[in-house]
């Protein structure tokens, strides 16, 4: 197809319509830009600066878990003042506990040393053992004769058991005796433990007299006899300051040491 030509007539038109077209666009856009004020730019904000991390915290300290507080004791209550009459029985009461605790002991220890001469001691009154006799027997004689065997051994005393092996006595007659002479003075029994038994260890109170102990005394052949007086002062004659006793018992005691 072939392009219409345009007249140069309508050319220049058409360049004059397009300038004016211009030409009002750029009043147009002229009038719009003093109409607008210009937003005037705001300085941008400087970089943050970064913040500088903050050191870490150490670790807590796993915490040590305090004692429990012990529990508060409770409160003793004070005891009640007592009267006097509660003290007094408290007195009486606490007296007559300690004699009842000492009686006990005493029983307990009488019991475990008891023998059977305290036994047959029991089972005789007094009478009894005083009159007591041994049949076909000399009582005086026998007594003499026990009396000079345990004053043999002096103040260390002699068994009973041993004595009455000596004399052949049964134990029976032999512990009668014995508490027979006991109750006339003569001799004292001591009670002590012996082989793991309790017996009785006997000793003398009164030696008997012997003649041989009158031997060369002065008293027989002294002159003056009839006027000693136990009651005389110096220098009367009494016994009490008698030269001559003295001289022979001193005599007599030194022949008995040798």
């Amino acid at each position: 197809m072939k392009k219409k030509e345009i007249d140069p007539e309508t050319a220049n038109e058409i360049k004059k319509e397009l300038a004016e077209l211009r030409a009002q666009l750029e009043s147009q856009k002229k009038l719009k830009k003093k109409a607008a004020k210009p937003k005037e730019e705001k300085p941008k904000k400087k970089a943050a600066k970064p913040k500088a991390e903050k050191p870490k915290k150490k670790a807590a300290k796993p915490k040590v878990e305090k004692p429990k507080k012990k529990a508060a004791k409770p409160k003793a209550e004070k005891p009640k003042k007592k009267t006097k009459a509660e003290i007094n029985a408290a007195k009486k009461a606490a007296k007559a506990a300690k004699e009842k605790e000492e009686a006990e002991a005493k029983a307990a220890k009488e019991a475990a040393e008891r023998t059977p001469e305290d036994d047959l001691e029991e089972q005789f009154s007094d009478e009894q053992i005083r009159n007591f006799q041994i049949e076909k027997m000399d009582m005086d004689k026998l007594t003499n004769k026990v009396c000079e065997i345990i004053a043999d051994f002096e103040d260390k005393g002699m068994l009973q058991s041993d004595l009455w092996k000596k004399l052949k006595l049964n134990s029976r007659d032999g512990s009668r005796l014995a508490l027979r002479l006991e109750r006339r003075g003569l001799i004292s029994r001591e009670k002590i433990l012996q082989k793991g038994r309790w017996t009785y260890k006997l000793i003398i109170e009164q030696a008997p007299i012997k003649l041989e102990s009158l031997v060369n005394s002065p008293c027989l052949t002294c002159p003056v006899e009839q006027k000693c007086d136990f009651e005389n002062s110096y220098p009367e004659p009494s016994p009490l300051h008698c030269q001559l006793i003295e001289d022979w018992v001193a005599v007599d005691f030194s022949k008995k040491k040798k």
